[in-house]
């Protein structure tokens, strides 16, 4: 059974804390978390202890901690758990500096400790399955990637003071899914964006709406629409098209109960959040990671991953801010 030590008590770390119990094959030890509070009530669902992080990585029993904290502790949770030789799940992004991105992959490397990034759409049942028709060739050689990915509503301001922008705290799961549905690396973006929801977006030095086409050496392209607003509910939608033909994944709904009489023909609105969108993709996330722990299997998503994506979103950044196409070269 693998025992871990998760950090971060809050909104993903109740999550990922219930499906630790509901694996059968794991077991939560410890929970960390500034509001000491909240670490207490989340160890006593799961008959866990609160503790400090020097406890939690120097148990012998811990064999991988969960980073779920905030964004600004990733970096230097992942180099200490990488020294105490754990095995690690970081939650998106590892950092928003590059720099400190390849501190911590170092550290993970030379203390040859597996490690994931939490890129949890991969794990999505309808995008997964998108992603193996891809790969046995269902619609032949990929040409576009189209991903939609609008939020039901915006965020506090106070926390976009926070997150590193747009491109970097939302973008990047869109950034991940295009590398990987392409199936090669992009070597230019362009982007655009606004803040077309709240002027106070503008005034924090961030989009809320943005665009950013990608290109592939090959000529393979996506396009990422992004809207930090969706009256309608969390739209997640995928399209790829190619030579044979096209893919689709679209929105999950409560039920697939549609209604029609002679004004109108309806059903229900998309989920309304991330919460409920990927309960299943963070279920079986977990499942993958502890599965690769357990039998030294390559990770689904390693840390080079999660470095690829952030520099995906230097290059949108850099392209916004000069009003033209960047290379990847030049950020990478």
């Amino acid at each position: 059974m693998l025992v871990f030590a998760q950090f971060g008590a809050g909104r993903i770390g109740a999550i990922h804390a219930a499906n630790i119990a509901a694996s059968g094959g794991a077991r939560l030890a410890h929970v960390v978390d500034v509001h000491e509070a909240a670490a207490a009530s989340l160890a006593a669902r799961h008959s866990a202890e609160s503790s400090d992080a020097l406890t939690a990585l120097r148990d012998p029993s811990v064999g991988a901690v969960i980073i779920a904290s905030s964004t600004d502790t990733h970096a230097d949770l992942v180099i200490a758990a990488a020294k105490a030789g754990k095995a690690i799940f970081c939650e998106k992004p590892i950092d928003l500096s590059l720099a400190r991105v390849d501190q911590a992959i170092a550290a993970v490397q030379a203390a040859g400790v597996p490690m994931l990034v939490g890129f949890n759409r991969r794990f999505d049942p309808s995008f997964a399955e998108l992603h193996r028709r891809i790969r046995t060739g269902a619609i032949g050689a990929v040409e576009q990637v189209i991903i939609t990915s609008r939020d039901p509503g915006l965020p506090p301001v106070e926390y976009l003071q926070v997150s590193g922008g747009q491109f970097r705290d939302m973008t990047i799961h869109d950034f991940d899914m295009a590398r990987w549905m392409l199936g090669e690396e992009p070597v230019e973006v362009f982007a655009y964006g606004a803040a077309l929801v709240d002027p106070a977006v503008a005034e924090v030095g961030d989009t809320d709406s943005c665009m950013v086409l990608l290109r592939t050496a090959s000529g393979r392209m996506a396009h990422i629409n992004n809207s930090r607003r969706a009256s309608y509910g969390y739209d997640q939608r995928v399209e790829v098209h190619g030579s044979l033909g096209r893919l689709m994944a679209g929105n999950r709904v409560p039920t697939t109960v549609e209604q029609a009489d002679a004004q109108s023909d309806s059903r229900e609105k998309p989920l309304h959040f991330f919460l409920e969108r990927y309960a299943d993709a963070y279920r079986i996330e977990l499942a993958a990671f502890i599965e690769a722990v357990t039998k030294g299997t390559p990770m689904p998503v390693g840390a080079q991953d999660g470095r690829q994506a952030l520099v995906l979103a230097e290059a949108a950044l850099r392209s916004l801010r000069d009003n033209r196409p960047v290379k990847v070269s030049e950020v990478a």
